[in-house]
C-alpha cells in the first residue's frame, strides 16, 4: 500500500517568523546584560546606573548595550578607582564575556518559540 503525503512550505513565514525570534531574543538577551552590569556600576548618586540603555537594530540584527555619561567610560576603564563593595571598573566588559552564553540560550529560546 502506497501513502501520500503532501508538504508545503511557506519559506517567508519561516523567514518572518525567525527574524521576529531573533529580534525578541536580542532585546531579551541585551536586557539581561544591562541587568547584571547595573549591579557592578560604581554607584555614587546612582546617575551612572539610570543611563543604562540596551537597544536593537532590527534592519542588522545587532544589539547594543551603553551608559551615557560624560565620565561613563573613564569609570569602566579606571582600574585603580576606589569602588563600593560589588562595585567595579569593566563593569560592561565583565557581564558581557560572562553572559554569553545565557545570552545565545536566550537567543535560541526565542528562535524556537518563534518556530512553533
Amino acid at each position: 500500500m502506497t501513502q501520500r503525503t503532501r508538504l508545503r512550505f511557506n519559506g517567508a513565514a519561516i523567514l518572518r517568523g525567525t527574524r521576529q525570534g531573533s529580534v525578541r531574543g536580542l532585546r531579551l538577551g541585551s536586557e539581561h546584560v544591562l541587568q547584571v552590569a547595573r549591579s557592578r556600576v560604581p554607584i555614587e548618586e546612582a546617575t551612572l546606573e539610570r543611563s543604562g540603555t540596551a537597544t536593537v537594530d532590527e534592519s542588522s540584527l545587532k544589539a547594543a548595550v551603553a551608559f551615557d555619561t560624560p565620565y561613563a567610560v573613564r569609570q569602566h576603564e579606571e582600574l585603580n578607582y576606589q569602588h563600593d563593595a560589588g562595585r567595579t571598573a569593566k563593569y560592561l566588559e565583565g557581564p558581557m564575556a560572562e553572559e554569553a552564553a545565557q545570552v545565545a540560550a536566550i537567543i535560541a529560546a526565542q528562535l524556537r518559540r518563534s518556530l512553533r
